[in-house]
Formats: C-alpha cells, sequence, structure tokens
C-alpha cells in the first residue's frame, strides 16, 4: 500500500460515511490539473483548474465514485499543426473495494481504499486520456500539410510543384538546364 496524502486535493477520506450501504456525499471541487494529463498533442495544461463534481455512495463492497470533470484541453491539430483548445466534460464511475484480494487472485486493475481514503487521480487520468482523440484534427476535412515544402493546403487549395521528377532522373535534369542557360555556341562559318 502506498501512502496517500491527506492533504492533496485529489484524496477523498470516507470515514464519516461508514461501511453501511446506500450512505453517500456529493463534493464539488476544483483542483489543479497534475501533469501529463492527456496525450502528447492534445492534453490539460498542468497546473490549469479542472472543477469536479462527485458523488461518493458506498454499497457492499466498497465505496461506487461517479462524477465529471470539467476542464480546458490544448494541442494542435495533427494535419496542419494549427492549435486547438476546448472546453470538455469527462464523465467516470469507479469502485473502491474495501478489502483488496491479495495473493495470486489479486487483480492490478481493483482499486482499492486505503485506510478509508481513495486517490481520484488515476479514475480521472484514465478517463481524459481515454476520451481525448489519439488524433485530433481542427475540422474532419482537413487537408493538412503540403508533403514537399510544408504548407498549408488549407490556405491554398490549388498547390502544386508540379510533374514529379523520378531522382535517379534527377542529373540529367540538371544537364538539360545547364545547356539551355549557356550562351549558344558562337557561329564560326564564313560568309
Amino acid at each position: 500500500m502506498k501512502w496517500l496524502p491527506v492533504s492533496s486535493p485529489m484524496v477523498f477520506d470516507t470515514h464519516e460515511l461508514g461501511r453501511r450501504p446506500g450512505a453517500e456525499k456529493a463534493y464539488t471541487r476544483t483542483i489543479e490539473a497534475p501533469a501529463d494529463l492527456g496525450h502528447d498533442v492534445y492534453g490539460v495544461p498542468e497546473g490549469s483548474p479542472v472543477n469536479l463534481e462527485l458523488r461518493l455512495e458506498i454499497i457492499m463492497d466498497g465505496v461506487l465514485v461517479t462524477g465529471s470533470a470539467m476542464t480546458h484541453v490544448v494541442g494542435e491539430c495533427v494535419r496542419c499543426l494549427d492549435d486547438l483548445e476546448d472546453d470538455l466534460e469527462f464523465d467516470f464511475q469507479e469502485l473502491y473495494v474495501f478489502e483488496p484480494v491479495v495473493g495470486e487472485d489479486a487483480d492490478d486493475e481493483i482499486l482499492a481504499l486505503e485506510e478509508d481514503m481513495l486517490d481520484l487521480e488515476p479514475v480521472l487520468r484514465d478517463a481524459v486520456v481515454l476520451a481525448l482523440p489519439l488524433n485530433p484534427v481542427c475540422d474532419p476535412d482537413c487537408p493538412g500539410l503540403c508533403p514537399d515544402c510544408g504548407a498549408r493546403l488549407a490556405d491554398d487549395p490549388d498547390h502544386t510543384h508540379g510533374p514529379a521528377i523520378d531522382p535517379r532522373w534527377a542529373s540529367l535534369t540538371k544537364l538539360t538546364d545547364n545547356s539551355s542557360d549557356a550562351d549558344p555556341a558562337p557561329d564560326t562559318s564564313k560568309e
């Protein structure tokens, strides 16, 4: 078991609820977003406010946490690299068991109370990471960037580079370009 800091805004004390099924308590809390809440290209900036609305309910096996988190996410479009910003709400529900199973039958996925305390951070992290798109786009029809020069194709839909030249013939193209640039040979014929 790890030690949970009571002063952490992501840790909730369930001691006052007891273990009688049906007891419940609602919380509304604003916390600062932990580091790495999201993906590399889209996520919640560290330290930004996350508004939590939770209901902790005692059931036979443990504490059922049902809630939502509202926060601001930022990132960039994976096609054109434009900045993206949005306010999103993430819903979650998780059971924290009173007595974890130990030994061979133990399941690492099951969360357990630690001295009547529960840590919401892994649940919040899972809810946010699973809800965010892996490849966010500014528009479903975003054409992206030109693979040759990096120009933003949404700004110039008629962007072209002419016919592609096979790299094996590129040296010949340079020779033909050099011969057309050179001065024509002087006329040595006599009149």
